[in-house]
């Protein structure tokens, strides 16, 4: 069974929107005015080539699709990023170009099931908020990393949206790196476990 681990840029009020600032909303590129230090560059090195595919919803997926193809560099993250497969959620993408890239078009939560039951290494999502949002209301997210900046924006899509439920996670990791920003690593705590310690 693999590991669906959702990995989001975040702000320190949960917007996980436009972290780079190429989506056009207003306050976007605010993770561009921190420095996140070679630990930081590290950790999400070590995390995509430990990835054994990408799930994105349609809008992460287009502007990876059109950064990354190009791209080379000299620890192969771009050539992983490139050759890895790679899952987009989408109902209205009709082909998928990028090398190695299959459209998910059906019931989210069941391709995704599906996905996990396939292999036994990490499925990594980034960005895409809707989709994450719909993987955490169907409880498919077993790993949260969160590198968490210190800018709160005050508007934007944020990670946790609100749901008619409650849950609970549990810290695994954290870390300081860079100008004040945070990794932290948390598990989703499972209903028999948070009825068992109510």
């Amino acid at each position: 069974m693999s590991k669906l681990v959702v990995s989001e840029f975040l702000t320190l009020d949960g917007v996980m929107e436009d972290p780079g600032g190429a989506e056009d909303f207003d306050r976007g590129g605010w993770a561009f005015q921190f420095e996140r230090g070679a630990a930081g560059d590290k950790f999400k090195l070590e995390e995509t080539m430990a990835a054994d595919a990408l799930l994105l919803g349609r809008v992460t997926y287009e502007g990876f699709a059109k950064a990354w193809p190009d791209r080379t560099d000299q620890v192969g993250f771009a050539d992983k990023m490139n050759n890895m497969p790679k899952y987009v959620v989408s109902r209205t993408l009709e082909r998928a170009a990028w090398n190695n890239s299959t459209v998910l078009d059906g019931d989210v939560a069941g391709e995704v099931a599906k996905l996990k039951e396939q292999g036994g290494g990490e499925i990594v999502v980034a960005g895409s908020a809707m989709l994450v949002q719909t993987l955490i209301e169907h409880q498919l997210v077993d790993e949260y990393r969160l590198m968490v900046f210190p800018v709160v924006l005050g508007a934007g899509k944020r990670l946790f949206a609100d749901t008619g439920t409650t849950n609970a996670l549990r810290l695994a990791q954290s870390q300081a790196v860079g100008d004040g920003v945070l990794i932290l690593t948390y598990h989703p705590v499972s209903a028999a476990e948070q009825a068992a310690s109510a």
